[in-house]
């Protein structure tokens, strides 16, 4: 079977390469974060807020990004304008909700974050 290509690891600045998504230097750095993040349902993404989320996007179907470009595109991500960081106040607050695509979301999370989990 062949192996996968190497590709540069995910960990912003680094320029190792590596078969998965993190190098060796940093595949630990991926592990203890997920441990201090605690799971999707732990966060407050259990069956409550996949139904809402559900909801939300029935009545927002269309990506706002998008749509303030001109464009039709379907909103697949339920996104928190003002980060909640574990507020639940916050998390359910709807006017803090947004409908967008997830590749919208995607560059969001980049642009505030630095990146998926690079906080």
């Amino acid at each position: 079977m062949a192996q996968s290509p190497l590709k540069p690891c995910s960990r912003v600045g680094c320029s190792n390469l590596s078969r998965g998504r993190y190098c060796a230097d940093h595949t630990q750095d991926k592990h203890s974060y997920d441990r201090y993040r605690g799971t999707a349902a732990q966060r407050g993404y259990d069956g409550q807020w996949r139904k809402a989320r559900l909801g939300y996007l029935r009545k927002h179907p269309v990506c706002v990004y998008c749509r303030d470009a001109g464009l039709v595109i379907t909103a697949t991500v339920v996104d928190h304008i003002v980060p909640h960081k574990g507020d639940k106040e916050l998390f359910w607050d709807r006017n803090n909700w947004q409908a967008l695509c997830k590749s919208c979301h995607d560059a969001k999370t980049v642009r505030e974050d630095g990146g998926f989990g690079n906080h």
